[in-house]
């Protein structure tokens, strides 16, 4: 032990935080450091998410536009160069259906499946998902392939 690593024993010291609003003679009594009059003084404030002084608020300054539509169904897209790759990988043989892309988390078995037109198909394969490009089934038949929809 030397004077470059005094520490004070174990426990001895407290970090609790000021303890405000006992007293004059504590130093931090009064106001209890919460300065005076105004909201922010007063018990029970809590300040509401956006609020900017009485400003307008931001997102009720910007204007309102589109629409969610709740019926809307998301397709995951497969583009037809990804299935090459799992071809030349030794992944896929001769069909694709969802069982295989579930196998090789490709997809979700939530998910709605939609074969993109992207890429180059060599290979002969019998392709069963729920929707496809009209450029991808032409490529998958084109290959000699089968484009099944589900």
């Amino acid at each position: 032990m030397n004077l470059s690593n005094l520490q004070p024993a174990k426990g001895s010291v407290h970090k609790d935080g000021k303890r405000v609003g006992r007293g004059e003679g504590s130093g931090k009594g009064g106001t209890a450091t919460r300065g005076h009059k105004g909201a922010k003084s007063r018990s029970g404030y809590s300040k509401k998410i956006g609020f900017e002084g009485g400003q307008m608020p931001l997102q009720r300054r910007v204007p309102k536009f589109g629409f969610k539509n709740i019926n809307r169904k998301e397709y995951v897209g497969i583009n037809l160069g990804k299935l090459q790759d799992m071809v030349d990988k030794g992944v896929i043989t001769d069909t694709v259906d969802m069982d295989i892309l579930i196998n090789n988390k490709v997809v979700k078995r939530s998910d709605l499946v939609k074969i993109l037109g992207g890429g180059e198909l060599k290979t002969k394969l019998k392709v069963s998902v729920h929707k496809f490009t009209a450029s991808a089934k032409e490529a998958i038949e084109k290959a000699g392939g089968e484009a099944v929809a589900l």
